[in-house]
């Protein structure tokens, strides 16, 4: 028994779909994603929620990312969010 395709626009719609990424953080998550009260131990601040280090944790391993690829991916996912991901930024 052989498969034949006879909605072509449907089956192609069906492939682009494949390749879409939809992404979704709650407000909660954004609010909490940088740490914004000191330690009060010595050296430098925490920048980043351990809630922020598990989702980029997340998607490196999802996506088989590299440490610095992975945070370049989500800073630009942030970036066409329109989301300011640091204060340095």
């Amino acid at each position: 028994m052989q498969y034949r395709i006879r909605n072509w626009s449907e089956y192609n719609a069906g492939l682009k779909q494949r390749g879409s990424l939809t992404v979704w953080l709650s407000e909660d998550a954004l609010k909490q994603w940088l740490v914004t009260t000191p330690t009060g131990r010595r050296g430098a601040s925490q920048t980043y929620s351990d809630q922020a280090i598990a989702t980029v944790a997340t998607l490196k391993s999802l996506f088989h990312l590299a440490g610095r690829q992975a945070q370049g991916f989500v800073e630009s996912l942030f970036h066409l969010m329109g989301i300011q991901l640091s204060r340095w930024t």
